[in-house]
């Protein structure tokens, strides 16, 4: 008897969970639908709704201007944002498993600086001065024919790679985050080598890049960048029961028999693939990686990747829609719109600042 009441009681909490779990997660699409609306219909030129959906339903509106800001400028900015902000959001949960450090994301440990270098030597040495050009395309040449994606992902990766060397080593979370940021600097040193050689034009389409936007590409980008995205994403899905496993340690793991080393290059390749992909065509984004985790696993109370993964991914494209809107209010009143990042900043800052306290009264130095 006292069993079945026990058995009664865990599957009445299961109950109250998983509505839970479908009440937050219905509770985030909605807001994002309303945010992607608001994404389409303000700007500069304010579109009324209805008129936002009578273009997307390929009808025609009331002004047909309207139909080109919305198809044209409004709605490959906004897909950017979604895809961005799930990509970017994904990896930084996938590097805080995978380094067990609350602060880890693309952004902190130089992945997106990684990323970064491999943009600049694609972009800044066909613009360089005539005396550094020819060695510095000789040495990048195979780089190069690559593309902007394919560099920035190989970049990413090597970052990622020498991470994942020094976390194997060094067991000191401060000093793994340290260290990451030190080769931040360092790679962003040899980044500003190369602005310092390359050309006005070159470094200008470079700085603009590296402030970060959503509004660079045009809908014909968007399928590439939504394929590698894609990519990545199907990587970390089939790997939730590692990403859940790593949480208790590499030894337990391989207690559980599995291997270790399939699940780093499992990881290291898509976060890679969702980095440097997002790196490549919207600049490097900061504090999403951050927040957007911290923010699931607040929300959801839970550590099970399998909620975190869809969890982390819609409240990213909340962030990164909400900064790119932000982004653009300026532009209301002028032609003037902020660095993406700047958006970022102001809307991430204060979550990683509350990261930070949760880590200070922490025993491990890492809080789930």
């Amino acid at each position: 008897m006292d069993a079945g009441v026990a058995r009664a009681a865990v599957t009445r909490q299961h109950r109250i969970v998983t509505v839970r779990y479908l009440v937050l997660f219905v509770a985030l699409a909605v807001a994002g639908a309303g945010l992607i609306l608001a994404s389409l219909a303000w700007g500069s030129v304010s579109i009324p709704i209805g008129e936002v959906f009578t273009i997307l339903a390929g009808g025609e509106p009331s002004r047909r201007t309207w139909s080109g800001i919305v198809t044209t400028l409004r709605l490959p900015r906004t897909i950017t944002a979604v895809i961005a902000g799930a990509a970017i959001g994904l990896a930084g949960l996938t590097m805080q498993t995978m380094f067990r450090n609350a602060l880890a994301d693309p952004y902190v440990l130089g992945v997106s600086s990684g990323a970064s270098l491999g943009v600049g030597l694609v972009i800044l040495p066909q613009g360089a001065n005539a005396g550094l050009s020819a060695a510095v395309l000789s040495a990048v040449g195979p780089l190069q024919s690559l593309g902007v994606v394919g560099a920035a992902a190989l970049g990413a990766l090597a970052v990622l790679l020498i991470m994942s060397a020094i976390a194997a080593r060094v067991q000191n979370l401060v000093i793994v985050l340290v260290a990451g940021i030190m080769l931040s600097a360092f790679i962003t040193a040899l980044v500003n080598v190369l602005v310092y050689f390359a050309r006005p034009e070159a470094v200008k389409a470079f700085t603009s890049w590296q402030f970060g936007t959503f509004s660079g590409l045009r809908m014909e980008q968007l399928p590439v960048l939504g394929v590698v995205v894609a990519a990545g994403i199907t990587v970390l899905a089939l790997s939730t029961k590692q990403l859940n496993v790593s949480l208790l340690g590499e030894h337990y793991a391989q207690s559980m028999g599995m291997s270790v080393r399939a699940m780093r290059v499992a990881t290291l390749t898509s976060t890679a693939l969702l980095a440097g992909s997002v790196t490549a065509f919207a600049g490097p984004i900061a504090f999403l990686g951050i927040a957007a985790p911290h923010l699931a696993r607040g929300l959801f109370r839970t550590t099970d990747h399998r909620i975190l993964l869809p969890a982390t991914a819609a409240i990213g494209i909340l962030i990164a829609v909400a900064a790119g809107i932000f982004a653009q209010l300026p532009g209301l009143e002028s032609d003037a719109i902020l660095p993406l990042n700047a958006a970022l900043a102001l809307i991430g800052a204060p979550i990683v600042m509350r990261v930070l306290l949760r880590i200070h009264r922490s025993q491990d130095g890492f809080s789930l």
